[in-house]
């Protein structure tokens, strides 16, 4: 056995409790498709989703624990076990899959079918697991200690903690109701503007911000430092670039704008100039920066994968001790060999022979690379994205080179795209799963056969999410940017056809590695500079809150717990926004929507609906505080 001697279980290895129940996969299966919709919805607005691992423990304790009455910590792991891993498929899906969508609105190619989408997602998935399970021993046994694996760690803390007799489960709760409600004033009633914007005479910036309950809760989650360098972002693609280009080349017609550049800016103002130039330079500096991370982790990437290769010769299944049961190996590599037969054979997956070895390689080379970063950086901060633009840009080169050219090229790029990209995020998620259960004293054999029906369900759910949602407002839209996979769809086209703006994206590369030399985090600055300032501005107001709750003098513990409550509320707040989100989108497409819109009843002038944007925003950051420093400490 490899099992680590000196560490033991909070259940022990020789106890039999209830784990794998109808109870607890049921609930799980259901929080998987609820934080898969709404973190796919987050993730088209915003470019990013957060780890719904512990909201999912919260959510589970207090559905096992509190209203079932039942008395099992592994079977609330479980739930969370499989509800976690919604939110990791949908982070993969809507990061490419979205492109695919927005080739179909430009005409090129037919729209594409929820089969497809669902098989995509689905062997992503299940590779994503089945590539996991031998790094189990190596990663989560051998080295407990050294990788911390944050949120497989707070996961195991809730769930500890399941005495406190339900109070993290309010918050998580109250934190979906208010920011339901918010959402439903915003963008249901259309009572006031989701947005404001200041505009400067005589100077061609624009700032302003959103006033959305879930770019706040990012902002709050993600701390102050990374809200502030994608802030800083913002502030210098459209304070200082955006005035620039319309200062040195109002008289210009540059590509790919094709009016001079003073009659765009006329016409459409600040965002106009954004659209045709700096989402450029944002892709340039994206690119760079997932190269530039995934360059730097090289040395951690070579140990892992080879400690990877020795761990696979060493598992044995079947063992006796029942913390230590794997999946068995035959399985997992007939199921790794079936599902790749699936990515190559299956018309619906627009995947050729060399596409699905492509598949298998980077497959499982970024399975191994995503677990060992989510071990010490933890999930929310897992460069998935940037393992796919290293992955599309091979890939594409690769099937451009062999013959496989055009739309159906396209088409293949991102398919291969989207599985590596959930690949690795399932593969992070279920390291975080496992460390959980390591600690609780799970059956990591329960776990894996968990984590297999959590991406079974959230793919059968992805597609009709990612049809229901383009059809109410359409992918790189106000509403859905999709920033990410219109990222995706550029590199893919800039390869096949060699139409990018190269002087723009070279621009943004440059300013990455400067941004790098300098020691500052690029892939959040980058994500700054490709996304709205708006949105940007929006995100540091939640860090803003949360520099305010870090820097309070309270007692330690005090603090802490105040900090942890903050988290959970936004956590809350982002699946709320997101299932009125999804509510609001059956509206639009029933065509319904128009039934609950007071906007032309009340007729607000702009500033005074503009005054009441900054009315819903302070009511918004009212109740976060109140959860946080107002609340009263236990």
């Amino acid at each position: 056995m490899n099992e680590n001697k000196e560490f033991r279980p909070y259940v022990p290895a020789d106890k039999i409790t209830p784990e794998m129940t109808v109870v607890s996969i049921l609930t799980g299966i259901i929080l998987a498709v609820v934080f898969g919709a709404t973190n796919a919805y987050l993730g088209l607005r915003v470019g990013m989703t957060v780890s719904a691992s512990i909201p999912a423990a919260v959510i589970s304790m207090g559905v096992i624990r509190i209203i079932m009455r039942r008395n099992s910590i592994l079977e609330s792991n479980m739930v969370q076990t499989v509800g976690s891993a919604g939110e990791s498929l949908a982070a993969g899906a809507i990061f490419t899959l979205p492109a695919l969508f927005l080739w179909a609105a430009e005409g090129k190619m037919d729209k594409p079918g929820i089969v497809e989408i669902t098989l995509i997602a689905l062997l992503g998935g299940l590779l994503g697991v089945f590539f996991m399970v031998p790094l189990r021993n190596a990663l989560i046994v051998r080295e407990h200690g050294i990788l911390p694996y944050p949120e497989g760690t707070a996961c195991a803390e809730v769930l500890l903690a399941g005495e406190e007799n339900g109070a993290n489960a309010s918050t998580v709760f109250a934190g979906m109701g208010f920011a339901a409600l918010f959402k439903f004033i915003i963008d249901g009633l259309k009572a006031v503007p989701g947005e404001i914007s200041l505009h400067f005479k005589g100077y061609a910036g624009e700032i302003g911000t959103q006033i959305y309950p879930a770019v706040i809760s990012v902002g709050y989650i993600c701390g102050p430092k990374i809200s502030s360098y994608m802030f800083s972002g913002g502030l210098l693609s459209w304070m200082v670039m955006i005035p620039m280009i319309v200062l040195f080349g109002e008289g210009l017609i540059l590509y790919p704008g094709t009016q001079t550049i003073g009659e765009m800016f006329a016409t459409g103002g600040a965002s106009v100039i954004w659209s045709f130039y700096i989402r450029y330079i944002g892709a340039g500096a994206l690119a760079a920066g997932g190269i530039i991370s995934l360059i730097k982790s090289l040395p951690l990437i070579i140990g892992t994968f080879r400690d990877a290769l020795k761990s696979m010769k060493q598992s044995e299944a079947g063992g006796e001790v029942r913390t230590s049961l794997d999946l068995s190996m035959k399985v997992v590599f007939g199921c790794i060999i079936i599902s790749t037969l699936f990515v190559w054979l299956v018309p619906a997956v627009p995947v050729t022979f060399s596409g699905a070895v492509i598949v298998v390689v980077f497959g499982f080379f970024f399975a191994t690379v995503s677990s060992r970063m989510v071990g010490l950086v933890g999930s929310s901060n897992n460069p998935v994205s940037g393992m796919a633009i290293a992955t599309l840009l091979i890939a594409t080169l690769i099937l451009k080179v062999t013959g496989d050219g055009g739309i159906h090229g396209m088409q293949g790029a991102i398919a291969i795209g989207s599985i590596i990209c959930i690949v690795a995020a399932i593969a992070g998620d279920a390291s975080q799963d496992l460390k959980t259960g390591y600690i609780l004293g799970s059956t990591p054999k329960k776990q894996q056969i968990g984590e297999v029906i959590g991406v079974t369900a959230s793919a059968l759910a992805i597609g009709g999410t990612l049809y229901l949602l383009d059809m109410a407002w359409g992918f790189g839209s106000t509403e859905l940017g999709a920033p990410q996979a219109t990222l995706m769809k550029m590199i893919i086209e800039g390869v096949m056809e060699g139409n990018l703006p190269w002087t723009l994206v070279s621009i943004g590369a440059v300013t990455a590695i400067a941004v790098e030399i300098l020691g500052i985090p690029v892939l959040p600055f980058a994500i700054g500079v490709y996304l709205p300032i708006q949105l940007n501005a929006c995100i540091m107001i939640g860090g803003l809150v949360r520099l305010i709750c870090d820097k309070t003098k309270r007692k330690e513990n005090e603090k802490k717990e105040m900090v942890s409550n903050g988290i959970l509320f936004c956590s809350g707040m982002i699946a709320g926004e997101g299932l009125a989100g999804i509510v609001l989108a059956m509206l639009a497409v029933a065509k319904l929507d128009f039934v609950i819109d007071v906007s032309e009843i009340l007729n607000l002038s702009s500033s005074l609906a503009d005054a009441g944007s900054l009315v819903v925003l302070a009511l918004i950051i009212f109740c976060l505080l109140k959860f946080t420093i107002f609340r009263k400490q236990n």
